[in-house]
C-alpha cells in the first residue's frame, strides 16, 4: 500500500479508524476472569509509555484516519496522569470516551465533561454486593453503584459491561434488564473469553442464544425488539417496549463480528495489537525512543491481521488453552 491514508486498510478491506490505548496494567479489582487473584508481576516505569508517548503515537494514528480513542486499563485512573492523558488527547479531532471500573470516577467528572467525553464503559458483573466482593475480591460495590448514578445525573451515556459466567451470575441477566426499564443505561452482556491465566472453559458460558431465550421466556416475544445496530457494533442490540435504556449481546464466542472490526488495540508498554486475541504484537514504543519510523510497523501490523479471531476460526481452535495461553493476561491487554 503506497499512501498513509490506507495503511488502516486490512488485506479484507476493513477501516481501522477506532484506537484502543490501555494506560496502564495496574487494576484497583482482581476480577477472576481477568487478573490472578495475587495480581500481575509489576515492572519497571520506564517499559511504559509516558504522557507525550502516548499523545504522539496516538497523533500518528489520527492522521491515518482514527476517528475514536478509548482510555482503558488495567483501571485507567489508577494511573496518576490519567487526567493530563485525557486532556491532551482531546486536543485532537476524534471521539474520545474511557472504560472503567467506576470506583476513581467521581474524582474526574468535571475533566470530563470538559475535555468532551461523553460516553463511558463501567465494568459491573453484579447487582449484588456480595457476589462482586466474590467476583473482584474486593469490596468497591456501593460506591461503584454510586458513581453510576453520578454519571447518569451528569449526562453521560453509561454503557454498563457485564461478563456472564453459568453459575456465577447468569441468574442476575433478567434484573440487568429490567434495570434498562427504569434507567437510560446501556447495559451489554459479554460471553466469557479465553485469556492466559483464567482458566477458560466454555461450560462456564453462556450464549446469546441461551441469553435471548431467557429474555423471551421472562418478558414474552413481543416485550422487546431489536434495535439497528451501528456500523461496526460489537453487540446485538435490543430494548424493552418500555425501555429507557437498551441492552445488547457481545457474541465473541458463539457469533463473532470479526467481518465488521475497525479495532486496533495499544498496550500500555506501546505494543500494537491488531486483534484482541493475537498473540503477536508491533512494538511501537521501542522504535519510536530510538528514533525510528512507526509507519511500517503499524501497516505490517494491519496487513496482518487475520480474517477471524487470530486465525482462530473454529471453535475448537479458539477453546485450545494452548492458544489463549499464548496471549497476554486480559488486564495487561486493555479492556
Amino acid at each position: 500500500m503506497s499512501t498513509e491514508t490506507n495503511i488502516l486498510v486490512d488485506q479484507f478491506g476493513r477501516k481501522h479508524d477506532y484506537l484502543r490505548i490501555s494506560l496502564t496494567e495496574r487494576c484497583n479489582l482482581r476480577c477472576t476472569y481477568c487478573m490472578p487473584a495475587e495480581g500481575i508481576a509489576l515492572r519497571p516505569r520506564e517499559q511504559f509509555m509516558r504522557t507525550e508517548e502516548i499523545f504522539s503515537i496516538a497523533q500518528t494514528f489520527v492522521k491515518l484516519g482514527v476517528k475514536k480513542i478509548r482510555l482503558t486499563g488495567g483501571e485507567p485512573f489508577v494511573r496518576k496522569d490519567a487526567g493530563a492523558v485525557i486532556e491532551m488527547l482531546s486536543t485532537l479531532p476524534i471521539e474520545l470516551s474511557i472504560s472503567t471500573n467506576g470506583i476513581l470516577i467521581d474524582q474526574h467528572i468535571e475533566r470530563l465533561k470538559a475535555c468532551g467525553v461523553k460516553s463511558v464503559n463501567v465494568s459491573l458483573d453484579s447487582l449484588k454486593q456480595g457476589r462482586m466482593l466474590a467476583i473482584t475480591r474486593r469490596d468497591y460495590f456501593e460506591r461503584i453503584m454510586r458513581n453510576i448514578q453520578l454519571l447518569l445525573d451528569e449526562g453521560f451515556d453509561v454503557k454498563i459491561n457485564c461478563v456472564v459466567t453459568k453459575g456465577v451470575n447468569d441468574d442476575e441477566v433478567i434484573d440487568f434488564i429490567e434495570w434498562t426499564k427504569e434507567a437510560p443505561v446501556h447495559v451489554r452482556f459479554i460471553e466469557f473469553m479465553p485469556f492466559d491465566g483464567n482458566e477458560w472453559d466454555w461450560s462456564k458460558g453462556v450464549s446469546l442464544d441461551e441469553i435471548l431465550k431467557r429474555t423471551s421466556a421472562h418478558f414474552g416475544p413481543f416485550g422487546f425488539e431489536r434495535i439497528e445496530d451501528r456500523p461496526n457494533d460489537t453487540s446485538k442490540n435490543y430494548r424493552l417496549t418500555d425501555g429507557k435504556g437498551t441492552f445488547a449481546i457481545i457474541s465473541t464466542v458463539t457469533n463473532p463480528f470479526c467481518d465488521s472490526c475497525n479495532r486496533i488495540r495499544l498496550t500500555a508498554d506501546g505494543k500494537l495489537k491488531n486483534c484482541l486475541f493475537s498473540n503477536s504484537e508491533s512494538d511501537l514504543l521501542s522504535a519510536m525512543r530510538k528514533g525510528e519510523d512507526i509507519l511500517p510497523l503499524i501497516q505490517s501490523s494491519i496487513q496482518n491481521k487475520k480474517a477471524v479471531r487470530s486465525g482462530m476460526e473454529s471453535f475448537d481452535d479458539f477453546a485450545n488453552p494452548e492458544e489463549h495461553g499464548k496471549n497476554r493476561k486480559m488486564v495487561s491487554i486493555g479492556g
